[in-house]
């Protein structure tokens, strides 16, 4: 029945929405997810929705940090009261920084995409994945722990961090499990990024990189296949997505200023290990 597909891609959409931004891997959120909430929807379809549901999670970082990434501001004159368009350099530094930080995927991520798939996108990768970055962020943690950091604001951040946090975002890149957020976040307080810079880069990255997978699978999809339903689903997820991302990116820069990323790191320990006896027993 159609309302039971419409009511998996709110639960979709939340699990999208949550996990995105989390460090905890949405992928191995997902692929554990779809073992219990299948859409019973086309291949071709589902492999679209995975991917451009995301979209509706990006519209929440760009909502939330309009003003810190828009470079274009319009402001007042005080003088005259005219409105006029503006450029905001800094903002326009933090682009190419963002640019920087997203060649290495673009150099090994594009050409390898469906080899990475082949070789790593399996249940295995993505358990191991989930418990190595859980007992990195623990690791760092407790060795960063009576460490001050260094870059306090984004504007702080060099092209030469820029790129190595890039590099972080290619090992999420080739290995699923390793979650894209964890990864960039983990490499920023690694190199003196703030956990609350670390964590807006992140968001801030996720722009251009969700948007460019979500329109290449966009391009490569055949819509003449889809039908009424399934766009009704993909739009569902999409706005469940975008509602619970702003929810969940607010709550996680509030939790950040007071606490560590340890919980998350225990999280991801134990969904690996469940993830690989689930698997290993199921198939």
């Amino acid at each position: 029945m159609a309302w039971i597909e419409i009511i998996k891609a709110i639960l979709f959409g939340i699990v999208e929405g949550i996990t995105e931004w989390l460090p905890v891997s949405s992928t191995g959120h997902m692929i554990l997810f779809d073992e219990f909430v299948t859409l019973n929807l086309s291949e071709a379809f589902k492999s679209v929705f995975i991917v451009v549901i995301q979209l509706g999670a990006i519209m929440a970082v760009v909502l939330l940090y309009w003003h810190d990434i828009w470079p274009f501001p319009v402001k007042k004159n005080p003088k005259t009261g005219q409105k006029k368009m503006t450029v905001d350099k800094d903002i326009i530094d933090l682009w190419f920084k963002i640019i920087v930080a997203c060649i290495p995927a673009i150099i090994v991520g594009l050409p390898f995409e469906e080899k990475i798939d082949e070789l790593f996108y399996n249940y295995q990768t993505v358990a191991i994945m989930l418990i190595v970055v859980g007992i990195a962020f623990i690791v760092i943690e407790n060795r960063n722990k009576d460490i001050k950091p260094t870059i306090l604001s984004a504007d702080k951040i060099t092209y030469k961090d820029a790129f190595i946090i890039g590099l972080f975002q290619l090992i999420a890149a080739i290995f699923p499990g390793t979650s894209r957020s964890g990864a960039t976040i983990l490499g920023g307080i690694l190199i003196g990024l703030s956990r609350k810079v670390a964590a807006e880069f992140t968001f801030y990255l996720a722009v251009p990189v969700m948007f460019g997978a979500s329109a290449l699978k966009m391009f490569k999809a055949d819509y003449s296949l889809f039908t009424g339903l399934e766009w009704t689903v993909l739009l569902v997820g999409s706005v469940v997505a975008f509602l619970v991302s702003y929810v969940v990116i607010k709550k996680l820069m509030a939790y950040i200023r007071k606490n560590d990323f340890k919980v998350f790191a225990y999280y991801r320990i134990i969904l690996g290990i469940i993830v690989l006896l689930y698997f290993s027993i199921v198939k």
